[in-house]
């Protein structure tokens, strides 16, 4: 059985009107987590986090948006940002939220691992790259950074574990992933089947998706100035050339889309915890 995570303590700073990140009262970074050496920055990248969390999830139907549907006790979100603050190599995490989020306030996340708030976009390459310009103000460019639905919250240790090992020893990066396992079928506008998609080498992209801190942050930029909405950080590093890497996660690492997809969360996290 693997284990998710264990609570701890953090500080939750409200900041959407400025998108640079800052401390709440009461919280401070330990000593070890500021790296003054530039020299030392280089040779030990760190790890952070950065969760998309401003999207509304019409197709849960429900009175809230997705991350915020009960879930074991806790909001959606609560359960997926415990997954990656309690893991020892996240440095710290970058949430974005809508300008209008009315239920982020409400959370209450107890962590060591500092957390920042910051302004999300109108799609989900918008509230990354704000994240990314945001979490400059602590990291390098030459840093990795783990991209993750706020509505996967059944993501294992051991999966991030395997990705950063993986990625750090990659030029580029890469994402977690499942080989494609059911017979694929391609439809046209009347969803009558066109014809049979050959599953061979295909994989359904999963996140954490990690690249470092400057690439990723310019392939968005890029990708945004020739009106490429990407739909994932794989996508924009594709865009700019680059061949990320695939790593094998579980296929337990659910994305919460439709009213189904909760129950089925739940019955992994009972498992899981």
């Amino acid at each position: 059985m693997s284990l998710l995570c264990a609570p701890k303590h953090i500080g939750v700073i409200q900041n959407l009107s400025n998108r640079r990140p800052c401390y709440a009262q009461g919280v401070s970074w330990k000593k070890s987590a500021v790296v003054t050496d530039s020299s030392d920055i280089i040779a030990n990248p760190r790890c952070w986090a950065i969760i998309p969390a401003a999207g509304i999830g019409t197709r849960m139907q429900a009175d809230r948006p997705k991350q915020y549907l009960p879930l074991l006790g806790k909001t959606v979100i609560e359960h997926t940002l415990q997954c990656l603050l309690v893991h020892p190599r996240i440095s710290g995490a970058v949430i974005a939220i809508s300008s209008d989020d009315g239920w982020w306030p409400e959370i209450k996340i107890k962590m060591d691992t500092p957390l920042w708030v910051t302004e999300g976009g109108a799609e989900r390459c918008h509230s990354v790259l704000n994240a990314l310009q945001a979490l400059s103000a602590q990291a390098a460019d030459q840093d990795w950074v783990l991209v993750h639905d706020a509505a996967r919250p059944c993501l294992r240790s051991e999966d991030i574990d395997e990705l950063i090992r993986r990625c750090e020893a990659h030029p580029v990066g890469g994402l977690l992933a499942v080989p494609v396992k059911d017979t694929l079928k391609r439809a046209d506008a009347a969803r009558n089947v066109r014809e049979t998609v050959d599953r061979n080498q295909l994989w359904h992209a999963q996140t954490p998706q990690m690249f470092r801190l400057g690439p990723l942050r310019d392939a968005l930029q890029q990708a945004l100035a020739a009106n490429a909405l990407v739909t994932d950080e794989a996508s924009a590093m594709e865009l700019a050339g680059h061949a990320p890497l695939l790593v094998e996660g579980h296929a337990d690492n659910i994305k919460i889309t439709r009213p189904e997809d909760l129950v089925l969360a739940g019955l992994y996290l009972k498992y899981l915890l």
